[in-house]
């Protein structure tokens, strides 16, 4: 029987990357980061979005530089995201002149936090290693990290021949997706080894290897981290919208962050249009608080519900609770220290609520079809009341702000917000 793994394996890199004060590698937990989709050079809308993503929890936020309007515009987001006091690393993402944009642009070369270069497009032919090694050394001039970002989509075609001749000349060749898979591995790591022959530290290097198909993703970050120890930088690119691109990500990442693969992620939602960026942010860390990784917020734990369940209210209590715990988090992170680790327990009958009540911090078992309409709840695996009448829901939300003071805060009430 093939044995299970309880605990993630060990592999995480011990090389530490500091990316404008967050450490991704090097022992540090995992960094949850995402990507705008505004015009960087709309200054308002960059500014806007960057700090709602950081306010949901994106740890390093990325952004498009992609012509001279845009690069001017980093230095300015940079200050204006500082005077309202949001201070998260921004990356630039550069493909085909990132070479030219941080040479004419010095102030949005120091303003940002890290380089994002693509090696399938930096340059092509011989200007492909002339221009890689500009950018590597303009990063080590201003002392910034880099992330060598290899992705399927845009991979280096004269390597990706390369070895596809070779491959035919192999007695026994492998398919033309192990062969694309293996060039996505090397032009990630003979970039590497080039920024570190023009003097870049490998405490300064990240690599990413980005596929859309989910056993690609596991294939050739495996194939990676046999080969390399430096820090990884997880993602399942064009992973697509909704439901299809959470269960994408989770099913690629969680294997491979529970071999110990990984560093940082990114889950890359198609957002609906004019949909909330910020949920590829929430995905993230559900994903790693859900794996044990990592806490981000309270866990609301709710039964599904069934045929004893014909009420709504438990359903409508969770939901208010669970975004009044997410809304309130900004705040409370440092309010109050630890009450990430919260758990919360809203059930709907008598069968598992009682019993699943006392294993949360603070649990309510509301009445099923039939019972006796009233609700015990439970604090510290404890009864400690019962609730009736029809206010039993805004009840049991003021006793979890209570708890919530009473824990981890002064003791005083808390006023949810």
């Amino acid at each position: 029987m093939t044995e299970l793994l309880t605990e993630p394996l060990a592999r995480r890199t011990t090389v530490g990357v500091n990316v404008g004060g967050v450490t991704v590698g090097g022992g540090a937990h995992v960094v949850v980061q995402s990507m705008t989709n505004t015009d960087t050079a709309d200054i308002d809308a960059t500014v806007a979005q960057v700090a709602a993503l950081h306010r949901a929890g994106s740890e390093i936020v990325r952004i498009t530089v992609d012509r001279d309007e845009s690069a001017a515009a980093v230095p300015k987001i940079r200050e204006r995201l500082e005077r309202v006091g949001v201070f998260v690393p921004l990356v630039g993402d550069f493909h085909y002149i990132g070479h030219k944009l941080l040479a004419d642009h010095p102030a949005c070369a120091e303003a940002l936090a890290k380089y994002r270069i693509n090696p399938g497009n930096v340059g092509f032919r011989e200007k492909r290693d002339r221009q890689f090694v500009d950018i590597i050394e303009m990063a080590n001039r201003h002392e910034k990290p880099v992330r060598i970002g290899v992705n399927w989509g845009s991979l280096d075609q004269e390597l990706l021949t390369r070895l596809m001749d070779e491959n035919q000349k192999n007695g026994s060749p492998m398919s033309a997706r192990e062969v694309t898979r293996e060039a996505i591995v090397q032009s990630a790591i003979l970039s590497a080894e080039l920024a570190e022959q023009v003097g870049m530290p490998r405490s300064k290097i990240i690599l990413s290897a980005k596929v859309s198909q989910v056993q690609d993703l596991i294939a050739v970050y495996a194939e990676l981290a046999k080969r390399t120890d430096h820090a990884l930088h997880l993602g399942l690119t064009e992973a697509g919208m909704g439901s299809k691109g959470i269960v994408a990500s989770s099913a690629a990442m969680s294997i491979l962050l529970q071999q110990g693969i990984g560093d940082t992620i990114r889950i890359s939602l198609t957002p609906e249009p004019g949909g909330d960026r910020t949920r590829e942010v929430q995905v993230a860390q559900e994903l790693l608080q859900t794996m044990g990784f990592r806490q981000f917020v309270p866990v609301v734990a709710a039964c599904p519900g069934c045929g004893r369940t014909t009420s709504t209210v438990f359903q409508e209590l969770a939901q208010t609770i669970e975004e009044d715990l997410r809304r309130n988090m900004p705040v409370w992170r440092d309010r109050y220290p630890g009450v990430e680790n919260l758990q919360v327990a809203v059930m709907g009958c008598i069968v598992n609520g009682p019993g699943e009540s006392k294993h949360a911090d603070i649990g309510i078992s509301l009445p099923g079809t039939g019972e006796t309409p009233a609700a015990p709840v439970f604090i510290d695996g404890k009864k400690a009341a019962t609730l009736k009448g029809p206010n039993i829901a805004a009840d049991f939300q003021d006793m979890v702000a209570d708890y919530i003071e009473q824990r981890f805060g002064s003791g005083e009430k808390l006023k949810a917000g």
